[in-house]
């Protein structure tokens, strides 16, 4: 499995961005997709996933309610949606996928392959 985020950019505190994760390579229904971002000095944290079959959801906290992840499956991609961007929404953005577990988990060491990140910057 390949991942290619895009949509990354610089956006004024309030705005939009939408990003996306096109996967290549085998996909199964089981598969999980998570986006993490990681800013300046901090871990990478969890954004927010989504199963490939049935398409259930999480989200982190700092995101809930401004962020939807959604999918396409006859794209082979993933999107998240982020609407009233903050400042502190800035970070290098990773989509990644987790092909084991069946379940969506926050945990970063789950989630076996990863894109090569894209940067989102919120001006205030």
């Amino acid at each position: 499995v390949q991942l290619q985020a895009s949509g990354g950019g610089l956006v004024q505190a309030g705005g939009s961005l939408r990003l996306s994760c096109a996967a290549s390579g085998r996909t199964f229904s089981n598969y999980v997709m998570g986006w993490f971002r990681q800013a300046p000095g901090k871990e990478r944290e969890f954004v927010a996933a989504i199963k490939w079959s049935g398409g259930f959801t999480k989200y982190g906290d700092s995101v809930k309610g401004r962020f939807t992840i959604s999918r396409d499956n006859a794209k082979n991609t993933v999107y998240l949606q982020m609407n009233s961007l903050k400042p502190e929404d800035t970070a290098v953005y990773y989509c990644a996928v987790d092909r084991y577990h069946g379940v969506i988990t926050t945990a970063r060491d789950a989630y076996d392959y990863w894109g090569q990140g894209t940067l989102v910057t919120v001006s205030s």
